[in-house]
């Protein structure tokens, strides 16, 4: 019988760092970087949040989306997880992807179990625009047009916060099943205020995906974020939307990140 040599698996031109917050939460950074040089304009760069369970394909899904001679030109990946390494960090995220709000306003768990630590997004949007968006531009040529963030689930109503809160700080923002029920609908109040004070002073490219098969009120909460941004469509505010009609909360996933790598790659 042949002996069977088993390796560790490390994906290609992709390294890991870990920094530290200014207040003191760890955070695991994993970077695909192209082996293309990069183009006369910079590399795009694709963050992504719960990126444990996301950088891997987004990053795959890139480099076969930017293979030339017919393939987009090449792009940064960055996937923001944990130390904990797990898919979904609960605690971690809950506390990262969320705006603040009375306890009192949020929905029972499922398990029956108290909601983690909650409404540290403006800490974690600190972190993004303070340390790590000027790691990334301090190592590799970028392009200050096209700097996306992606998330799903509570990620997509960060997304859709840090979009409202904080519009110079990407130009691309992905928003996928978003959490828009967090706190009685916080964001929209949120988007009220950025929809009242947008003066267009530079162009905001917002995509928002949601499944078909999701609970109602999922799909409902999306369609009513898209539908409030269309007096901004002549005001520098790009918005499509997308239903993929067969699919669930988990498994509208991989058809959300093909999605976005077109959405931020295409001219």
């Amino acid at each position: 019988m042949r002996m069977i040599e088993k390796n560790s698996y490390s994906p290609h031109n992709c390294v890991e760092w870990t920094l530290q917050s200014s207040h003191g939460r760890d955070y695991r950074i994993m970077i695909a970087i192209p082996e293309a040089e990069a183009p006369p304009e910079g590399y795009a760069v694709i963050y992504a949040v719960d990126g444990d369970a996301m950088f891997g394909t987004i990053a795959e899904t890139v480099k076969l989306q930017t293979r030339k001679p017919k393939g987009y030109n090449p792009a940064i990946v960055v996937g923001i997880g944990y130390p904990s390494r797990l898919p979904f960090d609960m605690d971690r995220r809950c506390y990262d992807l969320t705006m603040s709000v009375d306890a009192a306003t949020l929905p029972d768990r499922p398990n029956g179990q108290p909601w983690p630590e909650h409404g540290g997004a403006d800490l974690f949007l600190d972190f993004l625009e303070q340390q790590l968006l000027p790691a990334i531009s301090s190592e590799w040529q970028v392009n200050p047009n096209k700097q996306a963030i992606f998330g799903h689930s509570l990620g997509g109503h960060f997304t859709l916060y840090t979009m409202f809160s904080r519009p110079k700080l990407f130009s691309h923002v992905v928003s996928g099943s978003p959490s828009v029920w967090w706190g009685n609908d916080e964001v929209l109040r949120e988007q009220e205020r950025f929809i009242a004070e947008w003066k267009g002073d530079h162009e905001l490219r917002l995509l928002v995906i949601v499944g078909g098969d999701e609970l109602t009120f999922m799909v409902e909460g999306a369609q009513r974020v898209v539908e409030r941004m269309e007096p901004l469509a002549t005001n520098g505010v790009q918005v499509s939307y997308i239903k993929f009609e067969d699919e669930g909360h988990v498994s509208v996933l991989p058809s959300a990140i093909n999605r976005l790598v077109r959405f931020v790659l295409a001219d």
